[in-house]
């Protein structure tokens, strides 16, 4: 890393802003919480645009990687149901930390996540997007088929994303729960991978089979850094919720 961009990285967290607050309410309370064990976390970049793209099987998914990327020296920003703007308090934290509303059953081609995704660009700032869209209905909690958001926003903007898997927070959280674990203590581990390639796409038509091509490449790499952090073999058939949702109301054909 060159001396500017040390320079940028300090900056990006020097500076005041909300986020302070939000690291003083949150902080305290995770790190009493939970262990977080890193592994490559240097792969994260320190400065510039990018796309972080994690698995999500929890609630609680956000809180925790919002930790992380702040524990590595950048400001999380994230894509996020715009219904969640609407909760008080809540919704004017998000509001006031630069998080990006998306319209539920939408998509970043809306003009809002649009924008903010220009500006983040401009910025040099980076976005988290989850690529399931949705928390995983995977019965074992692996990452299920994904969404075109992350790869087009990666591809519009010339941005790298970078994929990211997480274990243990179904332990603070479980899916679809209301009941918090916080003690004791629970470890969550975290692993950073390499920045995915896609420069077989970069130039071409952003069409429906290319973004799902490139969306398939991104949720295997989100796979194998999960498969290393449990010791253990995803299913050779990613979850596809709309097949098993016709198969449960009767509306499948093969």
């Amino acid at each position: 890393m060159t001396p500017d961009q040390n320079t940028r990285t300090r900056s990006e967290k020097s500076r005041p802003s909300f986020f302070w607050l939000l690291a003083a309410i949150i902080l305290p309370v995770m790190n009493l919480a939970t262990r977080f064990r890193m592994v490559d976390g240097e792969k994260l970049p320190r400065s510039g645009a990018f796309v972080l793209a994690p698995n999500h099987y929890s609630e609680i998914d956000p809180v925790v990687m919002g930790v992380v990327c702040w524990k590595l020296g950048r400001m999380p920003r994230f894509l996020a149901k715009a219904s969640v703007f609407t909760i008080p308090v809540v919704g004017w934290l998000l509001r006031k930390s630069g998080q990006i509303p998306v319209q539920r059953g939408g998509s970043v081609r809306g003009s809002e996540p649009v924008k903010a995704a220009q500006r983040l660009v401009a910025n040099g700032q980076m976005v988290v997007v989850y690529p399931e869209g949705s928390l995983t209905r995977d019965p074992d909690l692996w990452p299920m088929r994904g969404k075109t958001g992350a790869v087009r926003i990666s591809l519009e903007h010339n941005i790298p994303i970078i994929p990211a898997a997480h274990w243990g927070a179904q332990e603070i959280l479980g899916r679809y729960s209301k009941k918090f674990r916080l003690f004791p203590r629970k470890t969550v581990h975290i692993k950073i991978g390499d920045p995915v390639d896609l420069d077989r796409f970069r130039g071409r038509p952003l069409d429906s089979a290319s973004l799902n091509e490139a969306t398939a490449i991104v949720m295997d790499a989100i796979t194998r850094l999960l498969e290393d952090l449990r010791g253990e073999r995803a299913p050779n058939t990613r979850w596809n919720p709309s097949e098993h949702d016709q198969k449960e109301t009767g509306r499948f054909e093969a």
